[in-house]
């Protein structure tokens, strides 16, 4: 039986429960015309934003604000007519009646303020997804709906409180598993309880998911951004929200989520836009790399950066007038060591020190007898003799600079490092070939991050109210700092999977990592309920987990269709011939076809698809071209966080080899193997990976 003819049926087995109730053609009636009055109802309050006019804020800048926010209004009312504006209902039990509520993906009204639709972050809509038999949470009726291009198709009713409920729905089975192309969906209208609770966690919470391929954890994380900008508007609009992910098509993949939820306003950055302090133009190998993201570095950044500072040696003679007045060393000294002692940023406590330094002279002055304002002390402060003497004792400094002296001076590197790194350690950071000028350095990837942590010591990163941070368990005790600072005052939503790791410092705790976040304090939890990944695909793909990551247990598919598998041996002269018609078959039927093989092998796969006239796209790292593709050729290295209802995976083998070591290759390969929704095959001239071998 398809989708949707169990969704047909669903409707009518629902209907003949209900003790009298209409037959179920006539029940979706009545809700498809609430759903066109709910239409009617969001294009009146559409116009009614789209009459408001901005120029009577009052003056300009009052009047461009209001424009902005006026426009974001406009453009968040915006329907989509492929879609439902409700996906659900329920009935809920009060004192005095039974009320019903229609749950969206927005809110919207009549024109006496009544609510059509009830926006899914609503309090009321938290029973919509956590109400069960043994917990009905005064809901008598939830009923989910099937879709079909904008129209209501099918219902399915559940009564809570008469214990009629089903542990199987096939309206929620066949939205979870209908093909899709393009870009990430929302998936509001499928969260379970478990992701429920954490989508709606308080703003001071962090949050750290460890989520299996194919639970959601993404999308959590984006509709937890979502409830969070809807329960805490106020303060996240002054505050802001940013979404870090790996890499460009990564954001373009998700790209469509927060939009369709109606929110506009949420910034993404990938980790390397993040750290973006100059232009990358060197590589390092990978020994060096994982050393410059060591959390032992930070300390020896600290060193450095303090270590420009110089003793007072000189007293500070600023003349006045006919007099002269006096700062002793030692009480210079003294308030370079107070500044130092409040812990403050060296640029922030820098520019402290010419006025403490001129309340020094204006005490001697009021013990003369004279009576200075603070206009004198501003004077005193901005003078010739203070500058100088603050230029002498606390140099201005710049991230470059400091960085650049580090990697060029052995003598500087071996005082920051003292006790910190081993000589061989120092040797491998300092340039073999060192540029004449911070100008003309050449910065690493590495490098960013350590330029990042120089720019906070400098100068305190400004903090964001939340920030959600996926794809965590790749990133360098260095970048997790950078990340962690960027929501030093606010709170976090961190997304990964320790199994998935395929950098070399991947982490393999998230309390450390979490720990180099700066959220020592936080809650975890684990999704292991797979949603999108069917059982033959993850039962394939887990038997990769024991020799990459033993402690980490797979996750278990709770989709019915069990999806499915082959796998394809060929020769080397037919591998190309192989794969093109994996992809011909997978393509026949409706969703996306993604074909995923190590980076070199790319060419000459395009070559052969476009030989055989097959239309097909290629995404990289910074992102794939406009246009919609059914079939994507992608890179296994930038495979993370993307799914396809179809994947054909090329030798296994060579996208595990080209890691620089075995257990990263095989990680690399889990997260290649885990892509596939509904169909995954492999195709290998050569031998598979010996845990994939097993019969």
């Amino acid at each position: 039986m398809s989708a949707q003819s169990a969704d047909s049926a669903q409707a009518t087995e629902s209907a003949a429960t209900t003790g009298g109730e209409s037959p179920s053609t006539d029940v979706l009636a009545r809700e498809q015309a609430h759903l066109d009055h709910a239409r009617d109802e969001l294009r009146r309050m559409r116009e009614a934003a789209d009459r408001l006019d901005a120029s009577t804020a009052g003056d300009a800048y009052a009047s461009e604000l209001l424009g902005r926010v006026l426009a974001r209004r406009v453009a968040s009312l915006t329907d989509d007519p492929r879609t439902t504006l409700f996906f659900g209902r329920i009935d809920v039990r009060t004192p005095d009646t039974v009320e019903t509520f229609h749950i969206g993906r927005r809110h919207v009204s009549d024109d006496s303020g009544d609510p059509v639709v009830v926006d899914w972050r609503a309090p009321i809509s938290t029973a919509f997804y956590r109400a069960s038999p043994a917990d009905p949470m005064g809901v008598e009726l939830r009923r989910r709906f099937g879709v079909d291009r904008g129209r209501l198709t099918a219902y399915e009713d559940e009564r809570l409180t008469q214990g009629g409920t089903t542990d199987h729905s096939a309206i929620l089975a066949a939205e979870i598993e209908r093909p899709r192309a393009g870009p990430m969906r929302d998936i509001v209208s499928t969260i379970q309880p478990e992701q429920d609770e954490i989508v709606r966690s308080d703003l001071s919470t962090s949050i750290c998911v460890q989520g299996a391929p194919g639970t959601g954890k993404t999308a959590v994380g984006l509709h937890r951004a979502a409830w969070l900008l809807y329960a805490f508007r106020s303060q996240l609009d002054r505050s802001g929200v940013l979404v870090v992910g790996p890499n460009h098509a990564f954001l373009d993949h998700i790209g469509a989520v927060l939009p369709s939820l109606g929110e506009l306003r949420v910034r993404h950055s990938t980790i390397g836009s993040l750290l973006e302090h100059g232009r990358v133009r060197a590589t390092e190998s990978t020994g060096v790399a994982h050393l410059k993201g060591d959390a032992r570095l930070a300390e020896v950044l600290r060193r450095a950066v303090w270590s420009h500072l110089r003793r007072a040696e000189e007293p500070l003679v600023v003349p006045r007038g006919s007099r002269r007045w006096r700062v002793a060393p030692t009480d210079i000294q003294d308030e370079v060591d107070a500044l130092i002692a409040r812990g403050v940023r060296y640029s922030a406590a820098r520019e402290l020190l010419p006025q403490r330094l001129a309340h020094r002279v204006l005490l001697q002055m009021e013990r003369s007898g004279d009576s200075p304002d603070d206009r004198v002390q501003d004077s005193i402060a901005r003078s010739t003799p203070v500058s100088a003497c603050v230029r002498s004792l606390w140099p201005v400094l710049d991230p470059a600079g400091v960085l650049f002296t580090l990697f060029s001076d052995a003598a500087a590197l071996a005082a920051a490092a003292d006790g910190i790194l081993t000589g061989d350690e120092q040797r491998s950071l300092l340039w073999t070939d060192s540029p004449r000028t911070k100008g003309a350095a050449r910065w690493s990837p590495a490098d960013m991050a350590l330029l990042d942590e120089v720019a906070d010591l400098l100068d305190r990163t400004p903090s964001l109210g939340h920030l959600v941070l996926d794809e965590a368990q790749d990133l360098s005790p260095m970048q997790l700092r950078a990340v962690g600072r960027r929501a030093s005052t606010g709170s976090l939503t961190v997304l990964g999977d320790i199994a998935q790791g395929t950098t070399p410092w991947a982490t393999e705790s998230w309390e450390e990592a979490m720990r180099h976040l700066g959220r020592g304090a936080h809650e975890l939890v684990v999704l292991d309920r797979g949603f999108r990944v069917p059982s033959l695909v993850i039962e394939f793909a887990a038997r990769l987990l024991p020799h990459m990551a033993p402690d980490i247990v797979a996750p278990a598919s709770v989709r019915d269709d069990p999806g499915r598998l082959t796998i394809v041996p060929t020769d080397a002269d037919r591998r190309l011939e192989a794969v093109t018609d994996a992809v011909r078959a997978a393509a026949r039927e409706p969703g996306s076809v993604g074909v995923i093989a190590v980076d070199t092998d790319l060419a000459p796969l395009s070559t052969a698809l476009t030989s055989a006239g097959m239309p097909h796209g290629r995404l990289d790292a910074d992102h794939g071209d406009d246009a919609d593709h059914q079939v994507e050729l992608v890179p296994a290295s930038i495979t993370k966080g993307l799914e396809f209802d179809r994947v054909v995976v090329v030798e296994p083998a060579a996208i595990a080899a080209a890691e620089p070591d075995e257990r990263t290759g095989l990680r690399r390969l889990y997260v290649v193997l885990t892509r596939a929704v509904s169909e995954l095959t492999v195709v290998h001239a050569a031998p598979l990976p010996g845990p994939l071998s097993v019969t």
